[in-house]
């Protein structure tokens, strides 16, 4: 059972909490392998994925997974909302929760938002993405699909690399695979490995080549250039020159090594398209699993909803 009727971030969960998840995820998985991908389970809820940021994955992910639980689901349209028309993001969840949501999906450019949310609303908050702060489904699904793949978590060496100073989903993974037992690296740029993250456990590497030797996981991540502003690289050749993930440096991994991204991928500038697509990539994958993660997200926090209301 989950200890609240949020899932706010990685930061707030216990190892035995992603692991109930992860393992929740599995049943589910089986479900939309199915030729009928849906179970009758949360019959009568309703969803509400209030996205206030663009969105392909995790948006059609939330809401693949709704339905698959037989939820009603309501994909919010900011720009046809009453937000263009100054309307407030508190009443405007008000106004959901009043129109009868049982679970708001809130992905928006301000950290801290579903914290805020969460304390105003009866229903369950889950955060798809706050600004720079943390991304707490995608690391769950990337846990997910690492363990699928490998096994166990535990003892794993994983590198993260990239844009780590803008990514949420670096700081929901770092979080998630250090409660689990892997070791974490980071590999970017000086400018986009800011200092204060070594105080999560972490090693860091600016030089692409030394990070990645012996690594069990290479997962990068999108230059989010739409939250950088200027001059923390030189151009995008400079930046693929030195920390683009080739199918020559990938050969400095473990053999087994496996490629992740949390997409959208900008090809040619964080990696190859030989890479994206080659055999050792689970980067699809990782969009599949999405639903089953997310559905037991849904469901688990359905029964933590239940238990506050006795």
């Amino acid at each position: 059972m989950l200890k609240s009727k949020h899932l706010l971030g990685i930061k707030d969960l216990s190892a035995d909490e992603i692991n109930l998840i992860l393992d929740t995820a599995s049943g589910f998985k089986d479900v939309i392998s199915r030729d009928i991908k849906k179970v009758p389970t949360l019959r009568g809820r309703t969803v509400v994925n209030l996205f206030y940021e663009p969105s392909t994955r995790t948006r059609t992910s939330f809401e693949l997974a709704s339905k698959r639980l037989s939820t009603d689901v309501v994909n919010f349209s900011v720009p046809t909302s009453s937000v263009v028309k100054g309307e407030t993001l508190i009443d405007t969840a008000l106004t959901v929760q009043a129109l009868g949501a049982d679970f708001i999906v809130i992905r928006h450019s301000s950290s801290g938002v579903p914290h805020l949310l969460a304390s105003k609303v009866d229903a369950s908050v889950i955060n798809a993405g706050d600004g720079t702060n943390e991304h707490p489904t995608q690391a769950l699904l990337d846990a997910f699909t690492m363990r699928e793949k490998k096994g166990s978590i535990e003892g794993l060496n994983v590198a993260i690399v990239g844009d780590i100073a803008h990514s949420r989903v670096a700081k929901s993974n770092i979080y998630c695979l250090k409660k689990l037992g892997a070791k974490v690296r980071l590999i970017g740029p000086p400018t986009l490995v800011p200092d204060v993250i070594k105080q999560l456990g972490v090693d860091t590497y600016y030089d692409m080549n030394a990070g990645l030797k012996g690594v069990d996981v290479v997962m990068m991540l999108r230059i989010q250039l739409e939250r950088q502003g200027v001059g923390l690289f030189p151009s995008k050749d400079e930046y693929f020159k030195h920390w683009g993930l080739t199918t020559e440096r990938l050969a400095l991994a473990n053999d087994d090594a496996i490629v992740m991204h949390p997409g959208p991928m900008n090809r040619g500038v964080e990696i190859t398209s030989s890479v994206a697509d080659g055999e050792r990539s689970v980067i699809l994958e990782q969009v599949t699993n999405g639903i089953a993660v997310r559905m037991a997200v849904i469901y688990l926090l359905e029964g933590a909803r239940q238990e506050a209301k006795q």
